[in-house]
């Protein structure tokens, strides 16, 4: 179905005024990253002119936790359960014999560059990235299919360089390379909220097929059709589709990259794609995210629906919130309804065993928007005795992509619990609050005035 991928969504976008067309030509190198970066990554931006290229780029598009909400059809208090609910109940995809995405076909002269306006967007990147693009790989054993977003270097022609981080798809990649054979590979690029969210869904805890997690996701079969030079299965409604294979004992260097809270990665060998075909649609439009809150915004949102169901056997759970500040891993706050005097910190320790990624966790009372950096620092300053209310667990496991990890290899882990007391003592933490004050229409007493 055409509202299937980035048109329908696209079309959406329109429909309720999110998306913002740049018509003023823009250089892939930097200039385009650094206006998606002016908007924090926030803002859908559809860049019709793109130096050099007749392609154009769209980017930003994820990166908005209200319009990623939007466009999934649910809302900040039914978000979780949705999601947890399309995990929980896969359903079937739809296969066609043909698509949109294959009414071009290119197998000769593949020159990724030329073809494609893959930007460079920092200074010190080793070359332009392919930073949207969702890799598919088949499991052998059971033939569901695993997505997930990737970043691809491009080092010349046909070839570029793909870190693979996944423990699934780095597994597949070893057992073909210990029997001397290549890993087929498809990068999917033009696709929109629900498939995107899909991809971040892990395959080794869930063991489900990340397209049927797609189609409960949308509420109808995600349309299918087959790859031209490799066994694969994608979108039949991509913009473009990258075929290749990951040939065994082929390493190129890959990085540094401007990654995850905004530092260069680490330079290293990796494995290499070679591509063999690329099929695209007809005026087809690149897609980009400017590193990384994009993808990380997705993988936040199936973050949180972990915590919460870790929680929610632990205490009295009202909402979660794994921050974009903190890279949607490291910073996750919690709002309880505290019922026992140790909730806090039964809380803070099932935040931060819910994930090695998890850093710092602060617990709050209902009375706080977990969303607001200043609802939370209140909470902190007000409510929090740190030789009471701080935990410390030194020397744990963290996360290879937070760079004073990387210092000592083990992380300290921190959890602040925000929570007020129990008893007679909880009265002198109840806010001030005035009657009727959510009610109030600012333009009733300034006309024209935005809150």
């Amino acid at each position: 179905m055409e509202n299937q991928m980035l048109r329908g969504a696209l079309d959406q976008l329109n429909k309720i005024e999110e998306l913002q067309q740049c018509n003023v030509e823009v250089d892939p190198k930097y200039e385009l990253g650094a206006v998606l970066k002016y908007f924090n990554n926030e803002k859908p931006i559809l860049f019709n002119k793109v130096k050099g290229y007749n392609m154009p780029v769209v980017g930003g598009l994820f990166g908005n936790r209200e319009i990623y909400y939007k466009m999934m059809q649910t809302n900040q208090e039914e978000r979780l359960f949705k999601f947890m609910e399309a995990i929980a109940n896969p359903q079937p995809v739809k296969r066609l014999s043909d698509g949109p995405v294959k009414e071009n076909i290119i197998t000769r002269n593949i020159d990724l560059q030329r073809i494609l306006p893959i930007p460079t967007f920092h200074g010190g990147d080793s070359s332009s990235f392919i930073t949207a693009g969702i890799v598919v790989v088949k499991d052998p054993d059971t033939g569901k299919n695993h997505t997930s977003v990737r970043r691809l270097q491009i080092n010349r022609g046909n070839e570029m360089s793909i870190l693979v981080a996944s423990p699934l798809a780095n597994s597949q990649y070893r057992i073909k390379e210990a029997q001397n054979k290549p890993l087929e590979v498809a990068i999917i690029l033009g696709y929109d909220y629900e498939f995107l969210l899909a991809s971040q869904i892990s395959s080794e805890t869930y063991g489900v097929d990340k397209y049927e997690v797609d189609s409960a996701l949308r509420g109808e079969p995600l349309e299918l059709v087959k790859c031209h030079t490799v066994d694969l299965e994608v979108p039949a409604y991509s913009e473009i589709v990258i075929e290749g294979v990951m040939p065994p004992h082929k390493r190129e260097i890959e990085g540094p990259f401007g990654e995850l809270m905004g530092y260069y990665g680490a330079i290293a060998p990796h494995p290499v794609v070679e591509v063999s075909c690329i099929m695209h649609r007809n005026n087809p439009i690149f897609q980009t995210a400017f590193p990384c809150r994009e993808e990380h915004l997705s993988n936040g949102l199936i973050r949180e629906v972990e915590l919460f169901t870790t929680l929610q056997k632990l205490v009295k759970v009202k909402d979660v919130n794994v921050t974009v500040s903190g890279g949607c891993r490291f910073h996750a706050i919690a709002s309880i309804e505290k019922q026992k005097d140790g909730d806090g910190k039964t809380a803070i320790i099932g935040a931060l065993a819910s994930s090695k990624d998890v850093k710092h966790v602060v617990i709050v009372d209902e009375d706080v928007d977990i969303y607001s950096h200043d609802d939370i620092e209140w909470a902190i300053a007000s409510r929090v005795q740190a030789s009471k209310d701080l935990v410390i667990i030194p020397d744990g496991l963290g996360s290879g992509l937070e760079p004073s990890h990387l210092m000592r290899g083990v992380t300290d882990k921190l959890g602040i619990d925000a929570t007020k007391p129990l008893g007679e003592m909880r009265k002198q933490f109840e806010r001030a609050i005035i009657p009727g004050y959510e009610q109030i229409d600012i333009n009733k007493y300034f006309p024209g005035m935005k809150k």
